[in-house]
């Protein structure tokens, strides 16, 4: 008997039906296409997995049960954070589903522990979920693993430029989740932020799924002695810390990380919400974004998904691009993966499409420039969503500095940057 945690969080699978007469004649013809999603569906990440698996069916839904006269075969797998976890998932989906293609998985270590398995099976081909560790792609990328959505560090940098220069914040302290891509997140932000004369005076490290956060908070600065708190947690401990920390009284300003104020935190009941409106937080999209394709994004969200989030996390988008991104290659090579998918990923190579949020394409180490926000928490018709401060269209891996440049700051880790 299968071992729910050893060999993943199951799952279902599905073929997509409802084929048109066409469809039918051609699908028959050929081989169902596999792709295999994985997300998070229990653990601290477990709505924000909900969600990424809404945006693998709306990509879906999109291109309909047919590309390039392949049926679709979707297989769907969970994990609940651990690299462990999602890497047995990730094997049964290939081993036993036979999925050709794979989109996944959602959190930072867990993305690094895909890429490198990847190496191993280069008949599949891997697209990132929202994982945004930055030496994902950054480090020893495997050429069969693609990332079009951007990472942590390309959320951030700009938020950091954003509250010394204009918010004029001179001291800032940081809560945050003790891995991957919270240590990106604080890169980007700090990478910035110091360099314009920006000090971060403390640094506390929770480990994922802390539920208790009263000894963090008895250590926090007051207002006065610190201008902001950076809050780099998501899923369920964010909602719990801002829940803790509103009701221990505190009233420092806040700067969220990507996630901390993402909808899947932002939707959440209670005492969470008090401290949130005015919050400062940047990422890959903005919920009261006014372009028309955002707009019609988010229309085609709540059709779809009745009972879902007020508006599409970032996690929906970020899988729904990654989906579309592999469907559109399949459309570019007609559905031939015969060559152990050489081709199709020459195509990929030189996809450039347009998101919702604006076009993305990526370098040589298969990582997306794209559009990021910098955005205000506000209150709209009764939801907490997120405003556009400011919006800042082909964000690359390197931030602006080039390769070489950019590569000299290090890795980010608990102590790099730093700026006492």
């Amino acid at each position: 008997m299968l071992n729910r945690r050893d060999f993943g969080l199951v799952t279902a699978s599905a073929v997509v039906t409802g084929l048109t007469a066409g469809g039918i004649r051609r699908a028959r013809a050929a081989e169902p296409l596999r792709i295999g999603g994985l997300a998070t569906l229990e653990g601290p990440f477990a709505e924000p997995g909900k969600d990424s698996f809404r945006g693998i069916e709306m990509a879906l839904a999109e291109f309909g049960p047919t590309v390039a006269g392949r049926t679709i075969a979707f297989s769907r797998a969970s994990s609940d954070g651990n690299p462990d976890v999602a890497l047995a998932s990730a094997r049964r989906l290939v081993d036993q589903d036979k999925v050709e293609l794979f989109v996944g998985p959602l959190s930072g270590s867990e993305g690094i522990r895909i890429k490198d398995y990847a190496k191993t099976v280069p008949h599949v081909t891997f697209f990132n979920g929202s994982s945004a560790a930055v030496e994902t792609t950054l480090v020893d990328p495997s050429p069969n693993f693609y990332r079009f959505n951007t990472d942590g560090a390309q959320w951030t940098a700009a938020l950091g430029n954003y509250i010394k220069k204009t918010k004029g914040w001179t001291r800032i302290v940081l809560v945050s989740e003790d891995y991957s891509f919270p240590y990106a997140q604080i890169f980007g932000l700090m990478g910035t932020y110091c360099a314009d004369g920006g000090r971060v005076t403390h640094k506390f490290f929770v480990p994922l799924g802390t539920k208790d956060y009263s000894s963090v908070i008895a250590q926090l600065p007051e207002k006065g002695d610190v201008d902001a708190i950076f809050v780099v947690l998501g899923g369920s401990d964010a909602v719990n810390f801002l829940s803790q920390y509103t009701q221990a009284g505190g009233d420092v300003p806040m700067i969220g990380g990507s996630i901390a104020v993402d909808q899947t935190v932002l939707a959440a009941k209670g005492p969470v919400r008090a401290h949130l409106p005015g919050v400062l937080s940047s990422g890959p999209i903005s919920d009261n974004d006014p372009s028309p394709a955002w707009q019609s994004f988010v229309a085609s969200y709540r059709k779809q998904f009745p009972t879902g989030l007020p508006s599409p996390s970032l996690f929906c988008f970020n899988y729904y691009v990654s989906t579309k991104a592999a469907l559109l290659g399949i459309q570019a090579v007609d559905g031939d993966l015969s060559d152990g998918g050489v081709k199709y990923r020459a195509a990929l190579d030189k996809l450039r499409f347009d998101t919702p949020t604006g076009p993305v394409f990526i370098n040589k180490n298969r990582q997306a420039t794209a559009t990021i926000f910098v955005n205000e928490i506000v209150e709209k018709n009764g939801d907490l969503t997120t405003s556009p401060v400011q919006k800042f269209e082909g964000v690359d891996q390197f931030l602006g500095l080039g390769e070489a440049a950019y590569l000299k700051l290090g890795l980010p880790t608990r102590d790099n940057p730093s700026c006492p």
